[in-house]
Order: C-alpha cells, then structure tokens, then sequence
C-alpha cells in the first residue's frame, strides 16, 4: 500500500447521523467524492438537509460562495446499497455506538472493499483492537474519532488498535490534516482519551443532581463560571445525547470493571424515559420551543 492519500479520492461514510454527516460536509468541502450510507433513505434525506443548513450557514457568514456550496453538495452521493461501498478508496464508520453491530458491519465492508482500503471508525469508546480482529485486514482498521460537531471542532483522536500498522496510522494522519483537523495519536483503552476524561465528569454531574447537591442550573454554572467551560456539563450531556453518554459509561465500566464508572441511576431513568436531550427534545433541559 502506497504511504499518500493522492489515491484516496472516494470517501465512503457508513451511517449518516449528526456525525456522519458531518463527516460528509468536511469530506466534500476538502474535494472527496463522497459515498453517503445508511439503512433507510429518510435518514439520508435528514442528512441531506442537515449537510444543506450547514453549508447554507458558511455562505451566510461569507465564507462560503453558493457556488462552492452548489459544487460540495453535487460531491455527496446518497446510497441504501452498502455494496457501493465497494467504489470507496476509504470508509468511516459512523453508524450507532453498539458494539455487535460494528462488529457485523466491519466484517461486511471486509468482504466488499478492495484488500488495500482503509477501514475506519469513529467509535467513541469501542475497542478498536476487537473491530479489527472482525475482519481479515487488522492492520487496515482504525479509529478516526471526529468531535461533535464536525465542520466546527478541530480534534480527531486517531486510535491504534494492536494490529493496526504504521503505515495505516500515517494515511489516516494525512487524511485528517487534508480535512483541515488536527490529528493526535491516542492507543486503545475504553473511552480512548476523550471520553475517558469527559463522560466521568458528566456522569459526576449527574450523580450531583441525583444527589441534590445543586439544580440543573446551578450545576452548569459552576462549571462555566467557575472552571471557564464553554457549555455546562449537563448541557453538553443533553448535546451528545443522554443514550450515547449511558453507551460510553457502560463501555468504561464494563472495560475497567471499576466501580468509579458506573452509570448514575438517573441517567439510566432519562434513558429509559426517551428524554435522551436536544435530540427528542427534553433531557435535563426542555428544548421544545427549538428547530
């Protein structure tokens, strides 16, 4: 396998959610063709005007042309078919946070992709090493973890499984440079990095309101006020989306079969009820008045 990316000209994306399609605006914009996935075209269609909003934002600030919007939304080609990820010269995945399921996934785009692509994930917390032992190619499997949301944040953790070669770990430095983030190399251990650090936090947040210790509010503007972040954590939480933080503790607890990551009760109650955040509309804030 060659060392550039000058080969690399299709980018295949498996799941077209927030992220994936934000995967999708970036991938575009840099001048990839793109092979959009999932499994039932509404999604791609919400994708489609998830990917129009944003660009129609940039253009509105100036820094975009509607022509050049026009030109990245021609690059974006939506699919039902997996099997187009057969034309993919590398593939992201970016579908839901459930292990058996990238498991499947990752064996069905072994089987379907030419030996020599790429296949990458952006799992947030999931074992990068037992993906890539799904597949007959381990040294060719990745993570690529963007943050939320895509077309704004700079960060990829790039995360090497046991298997996975040097060679692949430079193609996938390069490629996320030419996406205009920045890479930092990270090895596989549950919630990687970043949500090792972030999701305990948010979960000890959780823990204080189950607890009483202070309101939704007085939470949030602890951390803000007190520790300049930008976004309270029970905010960020209902961001994210309250399904996904459960999903990444479960991993961490069960990874580290420590008790200091399990899952606050109420959280597990939030989820339970649906109120998973800015996403259904209510989780520790209402949001029903917003688009």
């Amino acid at each position: 396998m060659t060392s550039t990316i000058e080969l690399i000209k299709t980018f295949g994306i498996v799941g077209a959610g927030t992220m994936g399609s934000g995967i999708a605006q970036v991938a575009a914009q840099t001048g990839f063709s793109v092979i959009l996935s999932d499994v039932a075209p509404e999604f791609l269609e919400r994708a489609r005007t998830a990917i129009d909003n944003g660009l129609s934002r940039e253009v509105k600030k100036e820094r975009l042309t509607e022509e050049a919007k026009h030109q990245t939304l021609e690059r974006i080609h939506t699919t039902i078919d997996l099997q187009a990820m057969n034309e993919a010269d590398f593939v992201v995945e970016a579908v839901t946070e459930d292990e058996a399921l990238k498991l499947r996934l990752f064996q069905e785009l072994d089987g379907m992709t030419r030996p020599d692509v790429i296949l990458a994930t952006n799992t947030s917390s999931i074992s990068i090493t037992r993906i890539g032992a799904a597949t007959k190619r381990p040294d060719q499997v990745i993570g690529m973890h963007f943050m939320n949301p895509v077309p704004l944040m700079k960060l990829v953790e790039v995360i090497r499984g046991v298997a996975t070669s040097d060679n692949t770990f430079g193609i996938v430095k390069d490629v996320a440079e030419k996406l205009g983030k920045r890479p930092v190399e990270v090895n596989d251990a549950p919630g990687f990095v970043s949500n090792r650090v972030l999701m305990p936090m948010i979960n000890e947040a959780i823990f204080a309101l189950y607890e009483g210790v202070g309101n939704v509010e007085a939470i949030d503007e602890v951390m803000k006020l007190g520790m300049n972040h930008p976004m309270g954590p029970l905010q960020l939480a209902d961001f994210i989306g309250l399904d996904v933080c459960l999903a990444i503790m479960n991993v961490l607890y069960e990874g580290f079969k420590d008790s200091k990551y399990r899952p606050c009760p109420l959280l597990h109650q939030y989820v339970d009820a649906g109120w998973l955040g800015r996403k259904t509309g209510r989780g520790f804030y209402i949001y029903e008045h917003e688009e």
